[in-house]
């Protein structure tokens, strides 16, 4: 091939890539051309509907600010339409675009067709509720019998100073209202009662147990599991502050919550032992007690008998806020996502512990009967009651100085002249453990009169216990 040859197939090449490089050029023009043209009509559209809308004094540097971006113009005009009541399903969509993206067309359906209940609109209930609403659900049923007070306004989630002395499900509707259009709402102002509670309860996809009284949570969760009615149920948000404590679990998984101890107790009394959703926190509660009545109420008669209904609590317990909350948006959180057919896994990196207190507990039993002399089928604690013994209340060491982390943890009661109870148990290692049953029980299981364990522990360890056994009883007291 000549010289000449090669310049022309060169040129040739060079022609043909200019040549497509002016076509993409040209292409890429037109495209930014016409969305440039389609920016500008739909611009045009939303100013028209703007223009025609009388907008206050009030609103117009929010209307200049509005201005600036085609999407805050369409969501002026979404505004506008609410007011109207011309709320239609483009719009809906629009706004639930971000839980279409997440959960997809069927997820979103299957939300949207959803219907809740929500029993107790206070600090947990009231969070639940909004962010149910905010994610699509469209119709709720809001269920409660007490009012907005001053108090309420340090973690209820719509509720502001003109709210207050108002229903609770009245206060929530209003800003539900505000905040999706297309929203059913139907308010009761209602307490729920086992006898009359099924109308409640109708209809619904799901049921938010937010309820503060113990009996009246059991009555809800035992009503909801006999009639295959699926619940959630909030545990003790009052007196912690560590979010990070915050589980979901299965209701038979829970521990250190002294609620959640005591709802389980009762439940497993009426034959339910799991298949309640809860969440909760293993936060331990530490000194925080109920805040103190007024003398002047003590004299007005039993304590009891102060509440607008029997078996509510007159007194009131310590709540940072933030908590309830949490506690809220973690049951909307699992309630859509059971919805749209995506469950969470239940996070519980505390579940592996239960083999520990269950081996702990079948130590125990052992080796009370073996001090009995007899069979003993159970013994006065369970499983729950070991874990708070072991976790919370000698924070997993032995009770013998330097207070190591026993390589074979066991519970032993301390005092033998006592039965067993969560205050009067210990943690040992293994070789302690068996040397405290040796020396200060009889081989007829009876204690021995000249070795008490005071004398063969000493009288510093002897307080550490008391002190821990008061903590226990502290506990123990809250609960009941």
């Amino acid at each position: 091939m000549t010289t000449l040859d090669l310049s022309h197939k060169t040129q040739l090449i060079v022609t043909a890539a200019a040549a497509s490089l002016a076509t993409v050029s040209l292409l890429q023009a037109y495209s930014a051309y016409t969305r440039r043209l389609r920016r500008k009509e739909l611009a045009r559209e939303i100013n028209r509907s703007i223009s025609a809308h009388d907008f206050t004094s009030q609103d117009s540097s929010e209307l200049e600010e509005a201005k600036s971006t085609t999407e805050s113009k369409v969501s002026l005009e979404a505004v506008r339409l609410g007011r109207s009541g011309e709320y239609d399903e483009v719009l809906i969509r629009e706004q639930l675009a971000r839980n279409y993206a997440f959960f997809g067309e069927e997820g979103m359906r299957k939300i949207r067709s959803g219907r809740v209940v929500v029993v107790g609109c206070g600090g947990v209930g009231s969070w639940a509720a909004v962010m149910l609403v905010r994610s699509g659900i469209s119709k709720i049923r809001l269920v409660d019998f007490d009012y907005v007070t001053l108090s309420s306004l340090n973690r209820h989630a719509t509720a502001g100073l003109a709210d207050v002395g108002t229903p609770k499900v009245k206060c929530i509707e209003k800003a539900l209202k505000q905040i999706a259009k297309w929203v059913e709402v139907d308010s009761r102002i209602e307490l729920w009662r086992k006898d009359e509670g099924g109308d409640l309860l109708e209809g619904a996809d799901w049921v938010v147990d937010a309820i503060d009284n113990i009996q009246t949570k059991v009555d809800l969760l035992k009503y909801c599991h006999d009639n295959n009615i699926k619940v959630f149920s909030s545990m003790g948000a009052g007196a912690k502050c560590d979010p990070t404590r915050i589980q979901i679990s299965d209701i038979s998984y829970t521990i250190y919550d002294p609620l959640a101890r005591s709802v389980r107790r009762r439940l497993r009394l009426l034959g339910v032992d799991s298949g309640i959703p809860v969440v909760y926190s293993t936060e331990v509660q530490g000194d925080v007690k109920l805040l103190p009545l007024p003398e002047e109420e003590f004299q007005k008669g039993p304590v009891k008998e102060l509440g607008a209904f029997d078996d509510f609590r007159v007194r009131i317990l310590p709540v940072l806020g933030p908590l309830p909350s949490i506690f809220g948006l973690n049951i909307a959180t699992y309630i859509l996502c059971e919805l749209a057919d995506r469950p969470i896994s239940n996070p519980l990196p505390i579940k592996n512990r239960r083999k520990l207190y269950e081996r702990l507990y079948r130590d125990l039993l052992h080796r009370e009967i073996k001090i009995a002399g007899h069979q003993i089928n159970r013994l006065p604690i369970d499983e729950d009651d070991i874990a708070l013994i072991f976790e919370d209340i000698h924070r997993g060491r032995s009770i013998v100085p330097p207070h190591d982390v026993p390589t074979r943890p066991t519970l032993v009661r301390w005092d033998p002249r006592r039965p067993l109870s969560v205050d009067n148990c210990v943690v040992f290692e293994l070789n302690d453990a068996e040397k405290h049953v040796r020396e200060c029980w009889a081989p007829d299981g009876t204690a021995k009169e000249d070795t008490t364990p005071e004398k063969l522990w000493g009288e510093r360890v002897n307080e550490i216990v008391q002190r821990r056994a008061e903590e226990a009883r502290r506990v123990r007291d809250w609960v009941m």
